[in-house]
């Protein structure tokens, strides 16, 4: 005989199995016919219970429809009774006191008024702010064609401006509509007509007028009172038929009953009233709760018998094994069985499972620490680099000041004009270096926020030409430009592209040698725009070309560095493709054979955003004795920035905090004041603002020198009272154009 994959030995469970479910069946069979009849007399029942309710529904219907209807008979005849009234027509002030007479007896009514035939309000028992015509209110024509009383749908009342309906009523003189008499009822008074209606908790009462808009709520009616009721709710009360179940606007469902307010003699509105359906069912529900129970008790107590020598003591036990294992795969290390340690199999497994789920989840928190610390370290070195290339920035300012001073006072001297050259060169490069390194922070911890456009990625090209040019130059190396006379259109950030652009190049021309060739072809496709950077340089091995687009990954070049940097271009250039939506990759054949980076973005339609042509600056001369306020703790870089300006004609006073540069301004009113950021007394953007308040610097112009190059610094700062912003080292040619400009 074949055995269950649970037998065991001296235990048959496939006999156990067989006679579970034989047990099973008998079972079943013997209270199938007692649970039949409890269902058919449970569905009597429940039918029995819904007819009486629906009778009992449709008469609270009727009886809340003919409470409102009795408001509305009671405004019909007091508008009947004023329409007799010769005062109403022909002397406005009496018609005013009358009116206001009869709203002060009648508070559910907001205001009582007459409307002439051009729409106009000429008596109203409220002062009217301001001329008021309901001459386009659907009630006011009704009241005139149909020369009888009219209830209107629900509005904003225009004069009393609360939730109202409006009741008309014409006068007639001599057979001619000479005006409409309208009482505006109060909606939030409606309530009261139909206060002594009782309702079982969780009914709702509705009255709607013809268009679905509620005009009376119980309860909550204030937060319905104009608002449309649901489709549904809307096609019940408009057929009339005999009450129906609903499943309502909060999931519960109820038996609605509706009736016409006034049959259709005093209005269309309709009475709604929604009963849940549990509320009536419940005694029904409760007996075949009662009945339940007891069959399912039955059928437990029988069930138990049946199951409990294999199902209890086995079958669940190894089920929970099986479910506990399946869920330590899945991941759940701090899942266990639960189940008690004993002498037999079964616990053996159990206990060798739970320690085996201990174990790994021993070594899953180790993990997990190992991460965190590495997460850590990462972001340490992210922050120092960020500082790093914050703190560099500071000497670099009086190195580029001091170079811009050599070139322009050492025009006879060609050794210090040569050397000035020098250090301007070096400086500039040492300054591209560490953007790359704050850029690369910026982007390693999402600091880079992209200001995207449609552009035409040849543009990009010239814009990257024009920067690496120098450098090419410099080597003698030829670069040839293949650009698809097709427009090849891209979504991004203007800046950031050129610098990826100028990024591939200068890493050309970095590894390409003297009278190298460097090609550039842009392409599309259907979907894509293609840029590749093609050179005969050193090209690149294996191992390298695996991690060429890593952070510090570098290949080699001549001992001198002449063209050095640290690693930062490539793996910048991969970022910011990325957060373009595009991918970059590398090819090479080798060492000795070159190297190709390809560069894919997505294609998109759209006119190309074209910059202004801008015009070749001319420097005019600066006027002598324009006052400038230097405020630096750096003092080096003070003295430098000071010296140039100097040498431009300008009258410098140099402070080195923030409290001698207030002193200054106050004795030696500005005209410009460039201030330091990181200030050693005073924050640079809290000094702006002090120098602002004092009237002999109130009008310079404020210039920011910050070694802070963030977006978000730079915008605090100019919030704070600054005119412009310059980030060390400072671009001598663009702040002397900016001084020249404004002087």
């Amino acid at each position: 005989m074949a055995r269950s994959r649970w037998s065991f030995p001296g235990f048959d469970t496939a006999r156990l199995n067989s006679l579970r479910w034989r047990l099973l069946l008998l079972v079943g069979l013997a209270i199938a016919p007692m649970v039949a009849m409890t269902v058919a007399a449970g569905i009597q029942e429940r039918e029995n219970a819904l007819v009486n309710a629906r009778q009992n529904l449709q008469r609270l219907a009727n009886l809340a429809a003919a409470n409102e209807a009795q408001s509305l008979a009671g405004a019909r005849q007091i508008l009947r009774d004023l329409s007799s009234v010769s005062d109403i027509t022909t002397d406005t002030d009496k018609c005013n006191e009358l009116l206001a007479d009869i709203l002060s007896k009648n508070t559910i009514y907001t205001n009582f008024g007459l409307i002439e035939m051009n729409g106009n309000v000429s008596c109203s028992a409220v002062p009217l702010a301001a001329p008021v015509n309901l001459g386009d209110r659907l009630h006011f024509k009704r009241a005139v064609t149909e020369r009888g009383f009219i209830a209107s749908r629900y509005v904003f009342g225009r004069v009393i401006q609360k939730h109202t309906i409006n009741l008309t009523y014409p006068v007639i003189k001599r057979g001619q509509v000479v005006g409409v008499l309208f009482a505006a009822l109060d909606l939030t008074e409606l309530d009261k007509f139909v206060a002594d209606v009782k309702l079982p908790p969780g009914t709702l009462l509705w009255t709607l007028d013809d268009q679905g808009t509620v005009i009376s709520r119980r309860p909550d009616s204030a937060e319905w009172l104009g608002k449309k009721t649901t489709p549904t709710l809307h096609q019940v009360a408009r057929s009339g038929r005999a009450p129906v179940i609903v499943r309502d606007f909060d999931g519960v469902e109820r038996l609605y009953a509706s009736a016409g307010v006034g049959q259709g003699e005093l209005s269309d509105y309709r009475v709604l009233i929604g009963v849940p359906e549990n509320d009536f069912l419940a005694s029904a529900e409760q007996d075949q709760r009662f009945v339940i129970i007891g069959l399912i008790t039955t059928v437990l107590l029988a069930g138990l018998a049946a199951w409990f020598g294999g199902n209890i003591l086995i079958v669940q036990r190894m089920r929970r094994l099986a479910v506990t294992a399946n869920l330590i795969a899945s991941g759940s290390l701090a899942t266990r069985t639960g189940m008690r340690y004993g002498n037999e199999e079964i616990s053996e497994l159990a206990r060798s499972l739970d320690e085996m789920a201990e174990a790994l989840q021993r070594k899953d928190a180790q993990r997990d620490e190992s991460e965190a610390a590495l997460k850590a370290a990462d972001r340490r070195k992210d922050e120092f680099l960020a500082m790093l290339a914050h703190e560099l920035r500071n000497p670099l300012a009086p190195i580029s000041a001091g170079a811009e001073i050599l070139k322009r006072s050492a025009t006879a001297d060609t050794s210090t004009a040569q050397a000035a050259l020098i250090i301007a060169r070096q400086a500039e490069h040492m300054t591209r270096l560490i953007d790359d390194l704050l850029d690369v922070s910026r982007v390693n911890r999402g600091f880079i926020e992209l200001h995207n456009e449609t552009l035409e990625l040849g543009d990009i090209v010239n814009d990257a030409v024009e920067q690496v040019g120098p450098l090419i130059a410099r080597k003698t190396q030829q670069l040839t430009l293949d650009i698809s006379p097709e427009p090849c259109r891209v979504s991004g950030d203007r800046k950031r592209l050129v610098q990826v652009v100028a990024n591939l190049l200068n890493n050309a021309a970095k590894y390409t040698p003297v009278g190298g060739r460097i090609n550039l072809n842009v392409g599309c496709t259907k979907d894509l725009v293609l840029l590749a950077v093609t050179d005969n340089g050193i090209g690149m091995a294996p191992d390298l070309l695996a991690r060429a687009f890593d952070l510090f990954a570098q290949g080699e070049r001549a001992s001198d560095r002449s063209d050095g940097g640290l690693g930062l271009g490539l793996a910048l250039v991969k970022k910011l493709v990325g957060l373009h939506g595009g991918t970059v990759t590398a090819e090479s054949d080798g060492l000795g054979h070159g190297s190709t980076l390809t560069l894919e973005l997505p294609r998109v339609a759209g006119d190309v955003v074209r910059r202004e042509g801008e015009a070749g600056a001319v420097i005019a001369p600066i006027p002598a004795g324009a006052r400038c306020l230097v405020v630096d703790d750096n003092k080096d870089a003070a003295h430098m920035l000071s010296m140039y300006l100097e040498a431009s004609g300008f009258d410098v006073t140099v402070a080195y905090t923030g409290e001698q540069g207030l002193l200054a301004a106050c004795e030696k009113p500005p005209a410009f004041c460039l201030l330091d950021i990181g200030l050693p007394d005073l924050d640079g953007n809290e000094l702006v603002g002090r120098l602002r308040s004092l009237p002999e610097a109130a009008s310079a112009v404020m210039i920011a020198i910050s070694g802070y190059g963030r977006v978000e610094d730079r915008d605090r700062s100019l919030a704070a009272g600054f005119d412009h912003y310059f980030v060390k080292p400072v671009d001598i040619a663009a702040l002397r154009e900016l001084l020249t400009a404004a002087k």
